[in-house]
């Protein structure tokens, strides 16, 4: 026998020894106590004498601690860590009870078969085989049953819609809840018509755990079919994990066949153990039927379908990819059968949770995908999506931390002294990353929920209405808020995860604060422009999409940082301006704008003709549909501004809201201008009038023929 199995069963006796004469002890006491002294039987007296000699105690605890240093290795060592040699010593002693198991795995069979025989006679000779045949036949007769009365629901099924995302849950809920009493009332007619009976225990076992493997097969297939739809294109179903038909069929079955195998695999041997069989005979079982489940998967990824169409490339090739995956089930398969488990979890977990993570992304995002998405061409994020998304992956990566931490033998919320610094490293990791995913959910939902409501807010309402300067509030402080929020939960996440490492934060804490306030004396003029900021937007100064002007500077409000503003200007340049630079701000795009504009018209003109004109014009524009939202009152004559050097000045205005007086401006001088001339109305033009007397006139005509003739003699022909 090997030494580990020795000594496992040595350490129970060991200790069950020790209670015995503890009870004894105290029973002996109890009874001297409480009644007369009466003589011991000498045996008895040796063997309490025996228990009370100290190197007797002594030799007792060493043999225990012995055991429990064979037993659990991992602790042997003061810091925790095992030597090569403990490793050595720990395979040495997993070969060779496997190479006892092979030898006594005969005398084991014949053993466990005449228990199973004795069960068989007690129940009158019927086999196990025999009778899960026939309870399975039961479960399949109830199991048709269910599907006859069932038959409403599934023609509802057929033709539930999936247009909608509520659709489409509701569907996928109704086929799951009826896929589980499917495979219910199979296991309800099989498993529970057998317990109505009285069976011998080991007889029982075996039925019930094979009737129970194959609930699970018939689960997992049944989950399998759901989800990834094999026939969707025949029956008008929905494929939750997105991939083409001809790769949904070739994985629902494959994977079914993995999880009937473990089950029938865990079955048995959980039966071997009932039937007596010792931990290496069942071992050595278990890596035989593991055998299977790697076949299955080598078979599985050389016979799948490519993913690749024709068009498309990949970096490393289709057999290349089969054999990387024939090398990984095989490593993996080899550190099982060594019994180097904790590098068995490890390429496990690194292996399946990117995988399982992409795979729930991509059905998350097909699922609760919706119409306006397509349409628009891009994807919106949900708060729905976004909590089952990121809640999913979360919970993915707590179970692979906590499934490394118990293969790693870390206990997360303990610490002790025995620690050693790397133990102590991996469970702060483990600790931070779990830190950091509920943070990363936290910031995932605030985000999407600012983002959907600047998403409502690209809309352009009513110029001028309360919704629409409400509007425009929000796009000024939700991106500020965003950003502020970021940093926040940034923060956070990094001094508790460096608490969970193991770092004191409270002294980091207070030097950050003294380290801030010498930044902050450095650094007066971003403190500054950081404050100014926050005072303009308390003050509510100025809006995204608003046009401002301060100082050389003017334009329209494009964005904020924290420390500074984004101004485009009317031509295309933009000004980027800390806010401490700004002061005085004008805002041009609140309320209301008045424009005033003036014409000049001759002294001879009938201005009261004039004024009705202009009058007649304003109304028109006042009830004009493309102006009418827009103006406040409509354009009016206000009178004679001044007498000009060519004409009467007139001046007029109209009051509109701000940005939208230039149109109107332009519209109304267009129209005034045809007015005026179809009246008889002149506008005004500088002129220029040179004169003088007739005297001059002759003796300039005169001084002129005098040079002519001067310069013809001068120049004879």
């Amino acid at each position: 026998m090997p030494l580990l199995s020795k000594i496992r069963i040595v350490r129970p006796l060991l200790i069950g020894a020790t209670l015995v004469s503890i009870l004894l002890c105290a029973s002996i006491a109890v009874a001297q106590s409480t009644t007369p002294a009466s003589p011991q039987p000498e045996s008895v007296q040796r063997f309490i004498g025996m228990f009370s000699d100290p190197d007797v105690q002594r030799f007792l605890q060493q043999q225990s601690e012995a055991a429990k240093a064979v037993s659990e290795p991992h602790v042997a060592t003061p810091n925790g860590d095992p030597s090569f040699s403990e490793f050595a010593m720990r395979f040495r002693v997993h070969a060779s009870g496997l190479l006892g198991a092979i030898q006594s795995f005969p005398s084991e069979t014949m053993r466990g078969a005449a228990i199973l025989d004795q069960d068989i006679q007690a129940s009158g000779g019927t086999r196990p085989i025999f009778l899960v045949a026939a309870f399975v036949a039961v479960g399949l007769a109830a199991q048709w049953l269910f599907w006859w009365i069932s038959a409403g629901w599934r023609s509802w099924m057929t033709r539930a819609p999936f247009a909608t995302v509520r659709q489409r849950v509701i569907a996928l809920a109704a086929r799951l809840l009826w896929a589980a009493c499917f495979v219910l009332s199979f296991g309800l007619g099989s498993i529970g018509f057998f317990l109505l009976f009285q069976w011998p225990p080991v007889v029982r076992e075996i039925v019930v755990g094979y009737l129970f493997a194959i609930v699970i097969f018939r689960l997992a297939s049944a989950l399998f079919d759901v989800l990834l739809a094999p026939r969707a294109e025949e029956e008008g179903r929905f494929r939750v994990v997105p991939i083409a038909k001809d790769a949904a069929g070739h994985w629902a079955k494959r994977l079914g066949y993995l999880i009937g195998w473990y089950a029938f695999g865990w079955v048995t041997i959980r039966l071997l153990g009932t039937l007596g069989f010792s931990v290496p005979a069942r071992q050595l079982v278990a890596y035989a039927l593991g055998l299977v489940l790697l076949v299955i998967g080598i078979e599985a990824v050389w016979r799948r379908p490519s993913g690749l169409t024709a068009g498309q490339a990949s970096r490393i090739g289709l057999r290349a990819r089969n054999w990387l995956w024939t090398v990984y089930f095989v490593a993996v398969w080899l550190l099982w059968v060594v019994g180097a488990m904790r590098l068995f979890w490890i390429a496990v977990v690194c292996a399946a949770l990117p995988g399982a993570i992409a795979l729930t992304k991509a059905s998350v995002d097909n699922i609760l995908r919706s119409s306006e998405d397509e349409e628009d061409g891009h994807k919106r994020g949900t708060v729905v999506s976004v909590i089952v998304e990121r809640g999913i992956r979360a919970a993915l990566i707590v179970g692979a931390i906590i499934l490394l931490a118990n293969a790693l033998d870390i206990r997360l919320t303990q610490m002790t002294m025995q620690d050693s610094p790397l133990l102590r490293l991996v469970r702060g990791l483990l600790s931070a990353g779990i830190i950091l995913l509920v943070v990363d959910l936290a910031w995932s939902v605030v985000k999407v929920l600012i983002d959907r409501k600047l998403g409502d807010t690209e809309t352009v309402l009513e110029v001028g209405s309360e919704r629409e300067r409400r509007r425009t509030r929000l796009r000024t402080l939700l991106p500020i808020l965003r950003n502020f929020l970021m940093i926040l939960f940034v923060a956070v996440a990094i001094m508790m995860a460096l608490s969970s490492l193991g770092v004191e934060i409270g002294p980091l804490i207070a030097g950050a604060g003294v380290v801030g306030v010498a930044i902050g004396f450095g650094a007066q003029t971003v403190v500054k422009d950081v404050i100014s900021g926050m005072f303009y937007l308390l003050d509510d100064a100025f809006r995204v999409g608003e046009y401002i002007q301060s100082g050389s500077y003017k334009g329209t409000v494009e964005s904020f940082s924290l420390r500074s503003i984004k101004l485009r200007h009317h031509r295309g340049a933009v000004y980027i301006v800390p806010f401490s630079e700004l002061g005085a701000v004008q805002n041009m795009s609140r309320d209301w704008v008045i424009e005033k504009m003036t014409i000049t018209i001759t002294y001879d003109s009938d201005i009261e003709r004039a004024r009705k004109i202009i009058k007649k014009i304003g109304l028109e524009l006042f009830e004009d549909p493309e102006f009418k939202p827009t103006t406040i009152e409509p354009l009016k004559m206000q009178g004679i501004d001044s007498l000009g050097d060519s004409g009467l000045l007139l001046r007029m205005k109209v009051m509109t809201l701000p940005g939208q007086q230039f149109t109107l401006k332009r519209r109304a001088l267009r129209m005034i201008h045809e007015a005026f001339n179809e009246n008889g109305i002149k506008l005004a033009v500088p002129t220029v009038q040179v004169s003088g007397g007739k005297d001059d006139a002759v003796a300039a005509a005169a001084q002129t023929l005098a040079a002519q003739n001067a310069a013809a003699a001068a120049n004879p022909a």
